[in-house]
């Protein structure tokens, strides 16, 4: 656990220290306690790292729907984490494993799952979840011409028949930040929720600002983003890395995912798979 992996750290210097400072995340690396050593980590596979996400694995968070080609943010954010805890590409091994059974309290098959899952409270009662690998914004997607094309304000959006996958923070966006008047549309991916849209049986969509991107894009005619939804308290939202409840690899892996912040490299993969400009502020 955590507290334990501070602990045998505190001969380097405080936790604080380690998590802000990218010089003192490289030593940390190399110092750490024999916990976090490659050999010693309990894995689901020995000498493995198992990394689970859904499929399809929808870009630009994957590629081809191929996660093991280290292409897409989600992809390359694994490897990266992989690297940073001494595993080769060749010692990395994806499973397939459902949204909701990701986030479900049941025995997990993977040593750390990496599928847009937001950061909760709710959801830790039931899994571990690293530090945040990426800061999320909530966007609405629609095609020309919609009832809500055009639209400028939340509260432009109150009469609008909207739609989310279910158990996402998307869907929790609608609920509470929207509040529309007709109850929200729930799909079991987002693929559905597409198919919904195109056929005008829905008004709009609720995902993350770069799928959002992706669907307006590629996956519907003439999309539209309507806007992005303001922030919500003052620490944002983030996706975390998924581990099983209590798991003795989370303060490892979020050790990983800390560094990989300091030195930039989160900030450069979101540069290079990520597009997140051009969404307006819904007011």
């Amino acid at each position: 656990m955590r507290s334990a992996l501070m602990s045998a750290l505190a001969v380097v210097a405080t936790a604080a220290t380690l998590v802000a400072c990218g010089s003192d995340d490289e030593t940390a690396a190399t110092t750490a306690s024999a916990s976090c050593a490659k050999e010693n980590l309990a894995l689901v596979s020995s000498g493995t790292l198992t990394i689970g996400t859904d499929k399809p694995a929808y870009p630009p968070w994957f590629v081809d729907d191929d996660p093991s080609n280290g292409k897409g943010y989600e992809s390359a954010v694994a490897y990266a984490v992989a690297e940073q805890m001494g595993f080769t590409n060749a010692e990395v091994k994806w499973v397939v494993v459902p949204f909701n059974t990701a986030i479900s309290p049941a025995k997990k098959k993977f040593d750390f799952d990496i599928n847009q899952v937001s950061i909760s409270d709710e959801r830790r009662q039931a899994v571990d979840f690293s530090s945040g690998y990426y800061d999320v914004r909530q966007a609405v997607v629609t095609y020309k011409g919609s009832a809500i094309d055009g639209v400028t304000t939340v509260d432009g959006l109150k009469d609008a028949k909207l739609g989310a996958q279910v158990g996402t923070t998307s869907y929790t966006a609608i609920v509470d930040q929207i509040a529309p008047g007709k109850d929200p549309a729930v799909f079991d991916t987002n693929d559905l929720a597409v198919q919904a849209l195109k056929n005008e049986q829905i008004d709009g969509i609720v995902v993350d600002v770069p799928t959002a991107f992706y669907m307006a894009a590629a996956q519907l005619d003439n999309g539209v983003i309507v806007g992005q939804l303001p922030g919500v308290g003052d620490a944002p939202e983030q996706f975390g890395l998924v581990l099983d409840k209590d798991s003795a690899l989370t303060g490892c892996v979020s050790e990983a995912v800390d560094a990989l912040r300091a030195d930039g490299t989160l900030e450069s993969l979101q540069s290079e798979w990520l597009a997140n400009q051009g969404a307006p502020e819904l007011q």
